[in-house]
C-alpha cells in the first residue's frame, strides 16, 4: 500500500491566499504546501488506486505528484474542502465508483451519499455513488475499506480505516473530528501501520477561540479547539492512546506559529509512505 498525502492543510491552505502572516511567508521561503486535504492510496500489487476525499486543488495536486488518476474514491464528509474537487474527474475518468457514508444526517435530512448524487447529478454518466453503513466493511481496488463515525458537529462525518487483506497493511484517517471519537471507532482506528490525525492548530491557540477549548487532559491542555477540530495535544493523545506505528497530523492551519508549524510529526503536500 502506497499512500501519498496530496493535501495536507485546512479549509484555506497553506500559504493561505493573501496571507503574509509569518507561517504563510516561511512556507513560501521553503517552497513547501498544504494544500487542501486528500489523501492517495495505491494497492500497488493490484494495480488500482482509491482517493480519499475529493480536493478542491485536485488538479494541482495531480499535476504536483507522481500518482496515478484514481479508480474508485471515498468522501468522508460534505464540507467543500473534502467534496467539491469531485467536479474536476468530468473528462478525466469513465464509470468512477464513488463511496460515501449511508446514514442520513439530521442537519441535512441527507446521507453524504445522498448529497454528492444531488450536487453531481451532472456526473452520473460518470460516476457511481455507492452508499456505505459506518463500520460495515466493503472491498475496493482490492482493499478493505470501513467508514467510522466521528464527531465533527454540526454534520456526520466518518474516519476510514484502509487495510489490505493480503498483507496486513492498515492505514487510520481520523477525519475532521473533535478529541471526543466514539469508543467503537476507537477501536477499529486502532493499531494501524500510519494514523493520519486532524490537528488543526496547537492547544496554546484555543485562548483566541470563541469558545476556547475542550477535552481538557489531566494538566488542562484542551484537546479539542472549539467544538470541531482537534488540536496537536489532542491528535498526539489520541494516536498514543491508538497505538499508533506512525503518525503524521493533517489538516494543518496557517495559524501554527512559524517556529512550530513545520515540526514533526505536522506533515507537509507529497509525503509518501509504504505500508
Amino acid at each position: 500500500m502506497r499512500v501519498t498525502l496530496l493535501g495536507t492543510g485546512d479549509t484555506t491552505g497553506t500559504p493561505t491566499v493573501g496571507c503574509d502572516c509569518d507561517t504563510c511567508a516561511a512556507a513560501r521561503e521553503r517552497g513547501v504546501s498544504r494544500s487542501r486535504f486528500s489523501v492517495h492510496v495505491a494497492n500497488e500489487r493490484a494495480g488500482e488506486s482509491l482517493l480519499v476525499d475529493f480536493s478542491p486543488d485536485f488538479r494541482s495536486q495531480f499535476l504536483d505528484n507522481d500518482v496515478p488518476l484514481p479508480d474508485a474514491g471515498i468522501v468522508t464528509h460534505i464540507h467543500f474542502d473534502h467534496l467539491d474537487g469531485l467536479g474536476n474527474v468530468y473528462r478525466l475518468v469513465d464509470g468512477l465508483p464513488v463511496h460515501a457514508p449511508s446514514e442520513t444526517d439530521p442537519a441535512t435530512d441527507e446521507s453524504v451519499a445522498e448529497t454528492i448524487r444531488a450536487k453531481y447529478d451532472y456526473l452520473e454518466d460518470r460516476i457511481g455513488v455507492h452508499s456505505r453503513a459506518p463500520f460495515e466493511p466493503f472491498e475496493t481496488c482490492g482493499l478493505e475499506v470501513r467508514f467510522v463515525p466521528v464527531d465533527h458537529p454540526p454534520l456526520l462525518c466518518y474516519g476510514v480505516v484502509i487495510e489490505d487483506p493480503e498483507t496486513g497493511a492498515k492505514l487510520s484517517l481520523t477525519g475532521d473530528t473533535s478529541y471526543d471519537v466514539p469508543e467503537r471507532s476507537r477501536e477499529a482506528l486502532s493499531d494501524a501501520d500510519l494514523l493520519l490525525a486532524d490537528a488543526i492548530v496547537p492547544a496554546s491557540l484555543c485562548e483566541h477561540h470563541p469558545i476556547g477549548g475542550r477535552h481538557e487532559d489531566a494538566d488542562g491542555v484542551p484537546r479539542t479547539f472549539g467544538t470541531k477540530h482537534m488540536t496537536r495535544e489532542g491528535a498526539l493523545a489520541l494516536a498514543d492512546e491508538l497505538d499508533a506505528d506512525r503518525t503524521r497530523l493533517v489538516h494543518l492551519a496557517h495559524y501554527y506559529p512559524p517556529d512550530e508549524a513545520f515540526a514533526e510529526p505536522l506533515a507537509v503536500d507529497g509525503e509518501v509512505y509504504e505500508l
